[in-house]
């Protein structure tokens, strides 16, 4: 029976720590010389003057819309037959919106895919400029277009963009109340809404089934569509609700986006979204100017302040939990570098202010959780460094290719120990735990809550997971885990977002000038908010309570209050930020040995991430000789030839610059010992134990550089 179908059969590969091999590791490359092998390939993008220059034609272009050279040599030339002057083609809409003059990677073929009605999925690199690829074909049609997106936080700046350009967009997202989602519903039906931007989870919602069959939808876009796979890494049960909205629009295209997917994904998503013929349109994995180096070190902080000291430019760090981002972060600024630490722990005020450091450059490296990175667009990041490594090659490559946007030289760098591989399997053992122990976890969180036997249906509560897990005394990790497999199997959806605080002015602008009896704080507090923020009449808008505190010179207690007293007055709608997730059951609750956890949701999950784990394993001992070349067929790409720049490249070089060197010095000794005065080439060869053909190059320069010996081709004379 094979592994796919038995998933026992996949196991996981041996722990250094349990046999004590370290064999199969890759040869570590000095970094210094590294640095130093790579003049001859690029022109180092800090310090040579050609670099600079080039470094401002890019930003003009990034201005314009134009290709870096990375992405023009990465496509092949699009015949424009259109004018960037003419509104109703796709390069004019380009041009009218955004002011580029030109498409780039893939964008074109999948606009004119769309266009034409087709069902289509597009693989475009992280920053390859996804949503063009929907946001143009919209613009040229009178209807909808319905986006699924899982980025809950990004919805809001995508739908604030889109509208700044003069394109009506709005979301709906699992962190709004009735009344928001009515609004939003209503512009789409009533107002000549564009975009609805919509959370999964969102799709089986009573109000959105009711308004859906009256939508105008013309396009129907799922972003991050690997996220349907059960092969996937981050596999999502409510994106498989996209598939029934098909029933209800037949004949509207589907455009299905990623940057990440195995052929396995790519087929297995097709066919979970019902397309009406497979249809794939890709840009290579290759990243030409990204150099790939795993270093095995046994001190990872030594090893990354010598890295970031050797290297110039933005750089960062990826860790896989909170707190070692706080700690790697303060020991860089202990030894002289600008660091902030950013996770999805902190506030929104507090990421926004890390981010926007960062992004000006007033900050060099920010040390991470994966919760960074998403939306972010800093074309000239010259290092990213993984001081922990994912289990998925897929999450693995986003997070390293976010280094070298600009197509300028840049470095993904692996810090790996010995314990990392064992720490890689622990983690697949913490994600997929006992069923016995889901089933435990079942039963407890149900009891922690106070909900009985048959109880519970279409219930939500707030939860404060931290204090359950405390106070029930379980393995953080394993217990999170548990939850989310029994969300996976249709127990309950965690909603788990950040639901910043917003609100909307229910009245006109005329109305405003004629309320009364507002005091001398309200009055403050509403003037802040005219002042600060636009959009209020028409949709809610996200707002900060400390902003405002600061503004106002009122305690946060005060401006908390005032919000609270006009909303209650009717002037305006507040919604305030939720301090806890809530968890919403969809099942009455049985007893945990009757609650069914089913093969797809475990096994097969399960056996998915093993073999993830396999392949990052490989990846990580080299085993295919180049780094690139594997990651290139892990997607199903296959390279030509070795990039000849990440560190097993690198390190072939060396050994075999090392052995030509060895070998030239025994020739010189063969030679001073030989008596015969004419030998041939043929026998030295065999004399030094070599093929012919490793001997002529330096038969050639031993002739060039030493006037003591001559040829005719055959033999090898002494000159008298």
């Amino acid at each position: 029976m094979s592994s796919h179908n038995d998933p026992e059969r996949t196991s996981l590969p041996p722990s250094d720590e349990a046999t004590g091999d370290s064999s199969g590791r890759s040869e570590a490359v000095d970094w210094d010389l590294l640095l130093e092998e790579q003049a001859d390939l690029w022109c180092d993008a800090a310090t040579d003057p050609r670099a600079e220059s080039e470094r401002e034609q890019l930003g003009e272009r990034k201005q314009l819309g134009e290709e870096t050279p990375q992405e023009t040599t990465s496509r092949p030339e699009r015949q424009q037959t259109t004018s960037a002057d003419d509104e109703q083609t796709p390069l004019g809409v380009l041009h009218h919106y955004w002011g580029y003059p030109a498409f780039r990677l893939k964008q074109a073929e999948i606009i004119d895919s769309v266009l034409a009605g087709r069902d289509t999925l597009g693989l475009l690199p992280t920053g390859g400029g996804k949503s063009i690829t929907f946001q143009v074909p919209t613009m040229l049609h009178d209807g909808l277009t319905l986006v699924v997106t899982p980025l809950i936080a990004l919805m809001k700046d995508q739908v604030d963009g889109l509208n700044k350009r003069g394109m009506s967009a709005t979301a709906i997202h699992s962190g709004m109340e009735y009344k928001e989602i009515q609004r939003a519903l209503d512009n789409c039906l009533y107002g000549g809404c564009k975009f609805l931007y919509l959370s999964p989870e969102r799709l089986s919602s009573p109000i959105f089934l009711a308004c859906l069959p009256e939508l105008p939808i013309r396009l129907i876009v799922v972003d991050e569509c690997h996220c349907i796979s059960q092969w996937g890494y981050d596999f999502r049960p409510s994106y498989l609700k996209i598939a029934e909205i098909r029933r209800f629009y037949p004949t509207v295209p589907l455009l299905a986006l990623t940057a990440t997917a195995t052929p396995e994904v790519v087929a297995d998503v097709m066919a979970r979204l019902s397309f009406r013929e497979p249809h794939v349109i890709s840009s290579s994995f290759a990243r030409d100017n990204l150099q790939y180096i795993v270093r095995p070190t046994t001190d990872k902080a030594t090893e990354l302040l010598h890295i970031l000291s050797s290297t110039k430019g933005s750089a960062i760090v990826y860790c896989r939990n909170r707190k070692k981002t706080q700690e790697l972060a303060e020991m860089l600024q202990e030894a002289g570098v600008s660091a902030h630490y950013y996770h999805a722990g902190l506030t929104h005020a507090e990421r926004e202010i890390k981010q926007n450091a960062w992004m000006a450059g007033e900050v060099r490296v920010m040390v991470c959780t994966n919760a960074f990175g998403m939306g972010i667009d800093k074309p000239d990041v010259r290092l990213v460094v993984h001081w922990s490594m994912p289990v998925a090659l897929e999450e693995y490559f986003q997070e390293a290719g976010r280094a070298g946007r600009d197509g300028l030289r840049a470095f993904a760098v692996v810090l790996y120990e010995r314990r990392d591989r064992g720490m890689l399997q622990q983690r697949v053992q913490n994600e997929f735990p006992d069923k016995a122990y889901i089933r435990d976890i079942y039963d407890t969180l149900y009891s922690y809550l106070g909900i009985g036997l048959g109880e519970g249906m279409e219930r939500s509560y707030e939860i404060d997971l931290e204090a359950f897990v405390r106070a029930e005394h379980l393995h953080p990790i394993r217990s999170l885990s548990a939850l989310h497999i029994l969300e996976l199997a249709g127990a309950w959806e965690l909603l788990l977002d950040e639901a910043r605080s917003r609100l909307i002015v229910e009245v006109s602008r005329e109305e405003l000038y004629y309320i009364r009896g507002l005091s001398a704080q309200d009055d403050k507090v509403l003037r802040a908010i005219l002042r600060n923020y636009s959009g209020l009449f028409a949709d809610y808008v996200f707002i900060d309570e400390r902003t405002l505190s600061i503004q106002t010179h009122l305690t946060g207690e005060e401006v908390y209050d005032s919000l609270v007293r006009m909303s209650q007055r009717g002037i305006i709608h507040y919604v305030p930020r939720k301090r806890l997730p809530r968890i919403l059951f969809y099942t009455r609750r049985e007893r945990k040995h009757h609650f069914l956890i089913p093969k797809e949701v475990y096994e097969l999950r399960k056996e998915a991430m093993t073999k993830r784990l396999i392949a990052t394993i490989a990846y990580l001992d080299g085993q295919q000789g180049c780094r690139q070349a594997m990651l290139l067929h892990y997607f199903g790409e296959e390279l030509a030839e070795p990039c000849g720049r990440c560190d097993l490249c690198l390190a072939r070089k060396a050994r075999a610059l090392r052995s030509e060197e060895a070998l030239e010095t025994r020739l010189k000794t063969l030679l001073e010992q030989l008596e015969e005065p004419s030998p041939t080439l043929q026998a030295l060869a065999k004399r030094l134990g070599v093929k012919q053909k490793a001997l002529l190059p330096i038969l050639q320069k031993l002739l060039e550089e030493d006037d003591r010996y001559r040829t005719d081709g055959v033999h090898l004379y002494k000159n008298k």
